[in-house]
């Protein structure tokens, strides 16, 4: 694995640019985020594989007790089109770390990236069969890794919709653990004692609009406290109206493509049905660059959303941020948890105490004080609610790819 990880930082740029073809993340973002990510997770897992030790129970004398880990066997894992590298290495650092053999099914759209990182594993010396990526559609080749009967743990990263058909296939077949990393709707909350609030705002464009808004954890729900809506809403305006929208292999490019046709037009979707609904766009809202043939979108921001607007409770996956602005302490809590998302969360203040409490009142994976996006691999990422159930990254990954076997001696 260690031998892995150097093959990939070797070919860093090509895999990047491989990837950034596929699914039109920034490269200036996805060199760092997807071959870099990879390369780290890899080096991670291999480096803990054997700082993973068993247990002895504190029984009695006359027996002794004895908790083992055990590899789970055969991992099938489902991974999306944002991040194929960054994600597939999340799942695929601690599974096979654990002692167990992976079935990868790459998105449609994004899949030449992970055949790369097969073939380095091969050539680092992984023995064959322990890697295996299995390329098509959804329906069909993902359905056919979801029912198998001789698959132990599947491992997903995607829509909730096709979580709850991973669950019912589970159901269908051997009862395979499900581990589902899904949407989120991810709240910022920003009270008017943030200490600096140009920083703020620039921390925030880049949480939202960075590939596009097509990150699980983006915040795309901005919740801001009267006293400081309207010049927070500006700043963030101008922020996002900076940023340079275009060629994702320009390395000057801050946003890059929308990954399909399809994810375009339901972005767009999304600006008429918050027009028709009452919220005024305040920036943005329309296809850019149509000449190039590319699908860009505009940075675009609404005010005026309400809590139970479409825009406010519906995962978008694009450009598209809804601001809803907020009174009180409690106000901010119920309007952030009032989803059926728990994915990740944004607080903003000055106030210690007050930041303690959202971090505790706010049910969220993970909570960002006054910054928003970015972790390393030494603190674990999942969901609550609907967003799903088990970790990526850190050690509590390994829990997800591990049977515990107790053995009972008697003395």
């Amino acid at each position: 694995m260690l031998k892995w990880a150097e093959l990939i930082e070797r070919e860093a740029l090509a895999l990047t640019v491989l990837g950034v073809r596929d699914n039109g993340t920034e490269f200036s973002m996805a060199f760092k985020a997807e071959a870099g990510s990879a390369a780290a997770t890899i080096r991670y897992y291999a480096e803990a594989l054997d700082k993973l030790y068993g247990e002895i129970a504190p029984t009695a004398d006359t027996h002794l007790g004895l908790i083992h880990r055990e590899p789970v066997g055969v991992v099938g894992a489902i991974v999306p089109w944002n991040f194929p590298l960054m994600i597939g290495a999340w799942k695929l650092g601690p599974a096979i770390a654990a002692g167990n053999s992976v079935v990868l099914k790459p998105a449609e759209t994004a899949s030449l990236s992970l055949l790369r990182l097969a073939e380095l594993a091969l050539e680092a010396g992984l023995p064959a069969g322990v890697l295996n990526v299995v390329t098509g559609r959804g329906a069909v080749a993902g359905e056919a890794l979801a029912l198998s009967p001789d698959v132990d743990v599947l491992v997903f990263t995607g829509s909730g919709a096709v979580g709850r058909r991973l669950l019912e296939y589970s159901a269908r077949s051997n009862l395979k653990r499900v581990y589902l990393e899904l949407g989120g709707k991810s709240p910022s909350l920003v009270f008017d004692d943030v200490k600096d609030v140009a920083q703020a705002a620039k921390v925030t464009a880049n949480g939202m609009f960075r590939n596009s808004g097509q990150v699980c954890v983006a915040c795309t729900r901005l919740l801001v406290q009267r006293g400081i809506h309207d010049a927070f809403v500006a700043e963030l305006a101008k922020v996002a109206g900076a940023m340079k929208v275009g060629d994702p292999l320009d390395q000057t490019s801050q946003v890059g493509a929308i990954n399909s046709e399809r994810q375009l037009h339901q972005s767009l979707g999304f600006v008429e049905t918050a027009q028709q609904e009452g919220a005024s766009l305040y920036r943005g809202g329309r296809r850019i660059l149509e000449e190039t043939g590319g699908y860009y979108m505009e940075p675009t921001i609404f005010t005026d959303v309400g809590a139970g607007d479409t825009l406010a409770q519906r995962e978008v996956f694009g450009p598209v941020l809804a601001v809803t602005v907020f009174d009180t302490e409690e106000e901010a809590v119920a309007i952030a948890n009032g989803t059926e998302y728990g994915l990740s969360a944004g607080v903003w203040t000055s106030d210690l105490s007050r930041a303690h409490r959202m971090v505790r009142a706010v049910r969220a994976g993970v909570v960002h004080v006054n910054t928003y996006g970015g972790s390393d691999l030494t603190v674990p990422l999942g969901g609550v609610k609907q967003s799903g159930n088990g970790h990526d990254k850190s050690l509590h990954a390994f829990d997800k790819y591990v049977d515990l076997k107790t053995a009972w001696i008697q003395l």
